[in-house]
């Protein structure tokens, strides 16, 4: 039986084009057993009908906090709910959240909700990435709420970024994973590496990567979600996570990495490595900014240290290392090497030549590969369902 079954669901829909997506959210909810109740703004109905999601929620679908028939109880309805989610999150009603601006029938149940609030932003690149939305989603986040992050792509504008909408399966799975929660990890202490590192040239300039932290952050709210304390080390990323069991170090380059894992591991019961550490560092950084001068710039490069490397030597018996590779030729040999040289108990695969996978995506492709040299293939699924078969084996492995 889903842990959803009989779950008290709202889902508030606010004025985004992304709402048209919301009849799929609402089907798999009530697929599943929930009671879910659709509240809109007025600015929703322009995107999508309120009798659609009438229809499909069986319910009536409540737009005014007082309507010709009846005073809407906003208050008896955030004491119903077990969950509420905000989906699509426009700009605007994130902001009315901030604030605490009780104008609309899905503020005021905000504001009167004792339930966990989920929200899932949508909005352009550049609203998205605006110094105001920003701190709206610091706010929201020190309040209380979980954000479901935002995905990368084709945006209605035309325009290319972040500021999607999680897809509606994506949403479904972590409501399902959070009042799926279980407890076997509690007690467990686990460092979580996540992102890229950034190795300065000058104070403007840096290398970096193209990881976006994804997977690390879905990573940590999993094994959180678990019962698990969660340090985790986050390099560079405008990712957020608001879990009161999850604790972020944020560090820069990979020395600073290094610096905080070393400090941490030693005392936690397991580590999982999703960083795309640099392996390499310029090895001298300008003071100032460097001008352009001759055509041919030449840049002179010295290892970084070896965070897995050094985690793995020191490992005690009763410590788990997970490990990540990301390849693009000869995945499974490769891996294999890895995971020996850096003694862990298993590594996560996964290879930029599946379509997916990789950097700056909201789904991945992976293989595990175990101690004994045997492959576990999954086939393409959303980070956070990624995420959870870690977990998984995460237990499995504590278990042994």
């Amino acid at each position: 039986m889903s842990k959803i079954q009989n779950k008290k669901i709202i889902i508030a829909v606010t004025g985004s084009i992304a709402a048209y997506k919301i009849a799929t959210l609402i089907r798999l909810f009530v697929k599943a057993g929930a009671e879910v109740q659709v509240l809109m703004t007025p600015a929703a109905t322009a995107f999508i009908s309120p009798l659609t999601l009438s229809t499909l929620s069986k319910r009536k679908v409540f737009t005014e906090i007082i309507s010709e028939e009846s005073w809407n109880n906003h208050v008896e309805l955030g004491l119903w709910a077990d969950a509420m989610i905000v989906a699509p999150t426009s700009a605007t009603t994130l902001a009315k959240l901030a604030q605490g601006i009780c104008d609309t029938i899905v503020t005021a149940v905000y504001l009167s909700a004792r339930c966990p609030v989920f929200l899932a932003p949508a909005m352009d690149v550049d609203m998205w990435h605006h110094a105001a939305t920003q701190r709206n989603i610091t706010q929201v986040t020190i309040d209380g709420c979980r954000i479901i992050p935002v995905g990368n792509g084709e945006l209605a504008s035309g325009l290319s970024g972040d500021g999607r909408m999680a897809e509606p399966e994506e949403i479904f799975a972590l409501i399902e994973n959070f009042f799926t929660e279980k407890n076997e990890l509690t007690g467990k202490k686990i460092l979580v590496t996540a992102g890229p590192t950034y190795e300065a040239l000058d104070p403007v300039r840096f290398i970096g990567n193209r990881s976006s932290g994804k997977m690390g952050y879905a990573v940590a709210e999993a094994l959180a979600n678990r019962g698990a304390e969660i340090i985790l080390v986050s390099g560079p990323t405008q990712l957020k996570i608001n879990h009161e069991r999850v604790k972020i170090i944020r560090v820069e380059s990979a020395q600073q990495m290094y610096n905080a894992a070393l400090k941490y591991f030693d005392d936690c019961h397991a580590a999982v490595l999703t960083a795309a550490v640099a392996d390499y560092r310029p090895v001298h950084i300008a003071d100032s900014k460097i001008k352009k001068s001759d055509t041919v710039f030449t840049l002179e490069l010295e290892k970084t240290p070896d965070i897995a490397l050094a985690l793995g030597e020191r490992k005690k018996a009763a410590q788990i290392i997970v490990g990540f590779a990301l390849e693009t030729d000869r995945e499974i040999e490769h891996a294999t090497a890895k995971r020996r040289k850096k003694n862990f108990d298993f590594i996560v695969l996964n290879s930029l030549g599946d379509k997916g996978a990789g950097f700056n995506t909201d789904t991945n492709k992976v293989s595990f590969i175990f101690a004994d040299d045997s492959v576990k293939h999954f086939e393409l699924k959303s980070k956070t369902k990624v995420a959870q078969d870690i977990a998984d084996e995460l237990v499995r492995q504590f278990l042994k």
